[in-house]
């Protein structure tokens, strides 16, 4: 955000005032008392588990310039010696703040939402435009409705291009989100059952990830991958142009996917020409990931060429099929997240990993299934009963996958409780040369495998 004057910024909040300081002026919103810096206006949030009006005094410690407060009668004493901002709800401020800052940004934004493959497609997204426009884009996963406002807030008035994730786990989400970000193109990754807990089926994710796309207006673009069995769906919807990419098969396309030591070599066809390409990691839902970005590349006016060099140095956040050579064995580590499909993606391409090893799957829990747990364990167990030479499960929930495995004819199977023997495990299976997925949700901790192994 630009150095704002406090008033305006109360003025935009739609706040109140109660200790006015006309010297000073904000330049970022902080929701985190760790990481306040001189200039910050700290916003008190609420939680389930907290209350962020409780952190007011200790940002203004820290250093915050002014703090703003949805707690009367705290917000009050602090008002006596520092500038406070009294809201209503500070959530609500926050968000008016962000719609009012939205405004003021002339810049050419692209929105980003689908069951999986969202925060690489938008790291690759932003690398492409990147190598052209100052761009700003979401910090880690905030893509939600307290860090969507917070990544539009972090945005300046000199950025030309903006990447921003869009996530949900229930209906109405999106069109929210949709409506603070006001996409002039939307990228949808795909439709599959992460979330489906809440919303029951495809179907119903299928509608609410559509959002993004009927947000975009007559001038805009809608990006979607061929080979989705929603997108023609969604694409009927759309009031703007629809682009397709994918595997084979798209306005740009990719042909001749192969793995390499580095990461995956394929070759871009786009408008009759062919160009060659490579991504830093592994995995042909990673090279769909690539496409979609280096569509939305297109569309924003940055030369081919120029955006497939910035693809081929684009460094993914850690946890997603990051590959480590521990004691010459090789792991992937995609402990980042996980569902049915991702599980089945990543299993892939761990059995299209080049070398000669045997291929052992580590698989922990899924979150977030609701009803479809039981299939969704069931596909993971299949998969990896086709794709894995030796399947490690993870936890009790994790029973289901083994018993898939082993129903499909899997001779290889260990069950463990936790990531600790879980490593034991991989010590004495494990030989130089073998390649090792690691995979669970974040509530399974599965990142802290490869730390035991290392210890």
């Amino acid at each position: 955000m630009d150095n704002l004057p406090l008033h305006e910024i109360v003025a935009m909040a739609g706040a109140k005032l109660l200790r006015d300081d006309s010297s000073i002026s904000i330049s970022r919103i902080s929701k985190d008392t760790r990481s306040i810096a001189p200039g910050d206006l700290y916003i008190a949030l609420r939680g389930e588990r907290f209350d962020g009006n409780a952190f007011a005094s200790q940002a203004l410690n820290a250093g915050a310039s002014a703090v703003l407060m949805d707690s009367p009668e705290e917000a009050r004493k602090l008002a006596q010696e520092h500038p406070v901002i009294l809201a209503e709800d500070s959530l609500t401020a926050l968000t008016n703040l962000a719609k009012n800052w939205r405004q003021r940004l002339m810049l050419k934004s692209v929105c980003i939402t689908g069951s999986s493959g969202k925060t690489s497609t938008k790291e690759f997204t932003a690398a492409v435009l990147g190598s052209l426009l100052r761009t700003t884009k979401t910090q880690g996963n905030l893509n939600n409705h307290i860090g969507l406002p917070l990544s539009i807030l972090s945005a300046s008035t000199l950025d030309r291009a903006a990447v921003w994730e869009l996530g949900m786990n229930h209906a109405g989400e999106i069109t929210e989100l949709a409506s603070l970000a006001k996409p002039d193109c939307a990228i949808i990754t795909n439709i599959g059952t992460a979330h489906i807990e809440h919303l029951g089926s495809r179907e119903a994710i299928a509608l609410e990830k559509g959002m993004l796309a009927e947000a975009v207006a007559l001038d805009g673009t809608v990006i979607l991958p061929t080979k989705d069995e929603f997108a023609s769906s969604i694409a009927a919807r759309c009031k703007g142009r629809v682009v397709w990419a994918g595997i084979d098969s798209g306005d740009l396309l990719a042909a001749d996917i192969s793995p390499t030591p580095q990461g995956t070599s394929f070759t871009v066809v786009h408008a009759g020409k062919s160009y060659k390409a490579s991504i830093p990691v592994h995995g042909r839902h990673m090279v769909s990931n690539a496409l979609l970005a280096l569509t939305a590349g297109v569309e924003c006016g940055i030369p081919m060429e120029k955006a497939i060099t910035a693809l081929g140095k684009t460094r993914l956040a850690g946890g997603r099929l990051e590959q480590k050579i521990l004691q010459g064995i090789i792991f992937l580590d995609d402990t980042y997240n996980a569902n049915p499909d991702s599980m089945e993606a990543a299993l892939e391409t761990l059995h299209s990993m080049p070398g000669g090893g045997r291929r052992i799957a580590v698989l922990g829990k899924m979150g977030e299934l609701g009803s479809y747990a039981a299939e969704g364990y069931r596909r993971t167990g299949a998969a990896a009963s086709k794709l894995a030479d030796i399947l490690v499960t993870v936890g009790a929930e994790t029973n289901a996958i083994a018993e898939a495995a082993r129903n499909d004819g899997m001779a290889r199977i260990h069950e463990t409780e936790n990531t600790s023997n879980a490593a034991r495990m991989i010590r004495q299976l494990a030989r130089p040369g073998d390649v090792v997925l690691v995979k669970g949700s974040r509530s399974a901790r599965m990142e802290t495998l490869l730390t035991h192994f290392a210890t």
